[in-house]
């Protein structure tokens, strides 16, 4: 009975899925499933500077650049709240706690008022910041747990033959928790990536849209959906978060590698 279950499950998750496909390449394609009037039409429709291009290059300049941004600051944040016995310590991992439970659109309002002010409504680097700051404290919760996870007594060892604090950083807890920042990178990378909702609001240039905002202009500039069309453009755009997870999963199939470091 419990396989029954999961079975249906899956079929209604994959079902979508084999839609978008089937649509893609379906010359009359239509929000129901049927067998399909092949053709590659519908990709060659979206796969143009301004429809395909220009958003996906505008997204992984945001969403790379708030990874990359959220890695470095995760580290040097985490690192003195795993190896360090900090005085409130307690209350600023609750308050890191509860603002990953924090719903981005309530600060929205405020938020928007700031960058107007600061003139940074409109810019791709100042929605790359708030992209990479509406991740930081999940990522700064997951870094402090794998940093918990490398032995302080590697740390010491270093600092004996004469490593500084942050070389110990560097060539120590680094390499050994590189599985643990490409989850990081990838969660952050995921987040951005299908975050519609912030860049709708702070960027207004069609030229400055990421691939998120350009799939809702694109779904709502027909008379009628172009189903064929949308479905292609889906794809397209999954691919970059796709090839992703598959680069990082080589990494995180290798475990940390602990083990080389605590013999003898």
């Amino acid at each position: 009975m419990v396989y029954v279950v999961l079975l249906g499950v899956a079929v209604c998750f994959a079902a979508p899925f084999v839609w978008l496909l089937v649509a893609s390449v379906d010359a009359k394609a239509t929000a129901s499933a049927a067998v399909p009037d092949l053709t590659l039409g519908n990709f060659s429709a979206v796969l143009n500077w301004s429809t395909s291009i220009r958003p996906i290059l505008n997204s992984l300049l945001l969403c790379g650049g708030a990874a990359l941004v959220n890695m470095v600051v995760s580290v040097f944040a985490a690192y003195p709240l795993s190896r360090y016995r900090l005085r409130f310590r307690r209350p600023l991992l609750y308050g890191v706690l509860f603002a990953t439970g924090l719903p981005v659109t309530a600060i929205m309002v405020p938020v928007y008022e700031l960058f107007v002010r600061i003139e940074l409504v409109d810019s791709l680097w100042g929605t790359m910041l708030f992209l990479a700051t509406a991740t930081l404290p999940f990522s700064l919760w997951l870094t402090k747990g794998f940093m918990d996870g490398v032995p302080v007594s590697l740390e010491e060892a270093a600092w004996v033959d004469g490593a500084s604090g942050l070389q110990s950083l560097r060539h120590v807890v680094l390499p050994l928790m590189a599985p643990g920042m490409a989850v990081v990178a990838v969660f952050t990378f995921i987040g951005a990536w299908g975050n519609f909702f912030i860049p709708f609001v702070l960027l207004q240039s069609p030229e400055r849209e990421p691939a998120a905002v350009s799939l809702f202009t694109f779904f709502g500039q027909y008379g009628t959906v172009a189903y064929g069309q949308l479905a292609a453009y889906s794809i397209l755009y999954s691919l970059p978060a796709m090839l992703l997870y598959v680069l990082a999963s080589r990494k995180l199939g290798g475990g940390f590698g602990l083990g080389g470091g605590l013999k003898g």
